[in-house]
C-alpha cells in the first residue's frame, strides 16, 4: 500500500478518537513520554499514546520517506476498548492501518 493511504489512515485514526471523545486537549509531561515501558503504559493511557507518540512518529517516518516498521496495535486496542462497543470504530481503524502498514 502507497505511503499516501497510510497517511490517510493515520489521518482516520485521528478522527476517530476525537469522535470516541478521546483526543487529549493537554499534552503529557516529558517524563512520561520519555517512558520504555511498551506504549507508555505505565506513563499513560492508549490513546494518549497514539496521540502524542505513534502519531506523529509515523507522521515523520511517512514525511521523511523512511521505511515503516512492522506493527500490531490491534490486539492493545482490542484489550484496552475490546469489550466496548463504543470503541468498535477506533478498533477497526486500527486494524486496517495494521494491516496496510505490514502490507507496505
Amino acid at each position: 500500500m502507497p505511503y499516501t493511504s497510510v497517511l490517510l489512515l493515520l489521518n482516520e485514526l485521528e478522527h476517530a478518537l476525537h469522535r470516541a471523545g478521546l483526543w487529549h486537549s493537554v499534552a503529557p509531561k516529558p517524563q512520561a513520554l520519555a517512558s520504555t515501558a511498551p506504549f507508555c503504559c505505565d506513563t499513560m493511557s492508549f490513546d494518549a499514546w497514539l496521540q502524542f507518540i505513534f502519531l506523529p512518529r509515523f507522521t515523520a517516518l511517512l514525511e521523511s520517506g523512511q521505511p515503516l516498521p512492522a506493527m500490531a496495535l490491534a490486539p492493545m486496542a482490542e484489550h484496552v476498548w475490546g469489550q466496548q462497543v463504543e470503541f468498535a470504530e477506533l478498533i477497526s481503524v486500527i486494524t486496517r492501518l495494521d494491516d496496510a502498514v505490514n502490507a507496505a
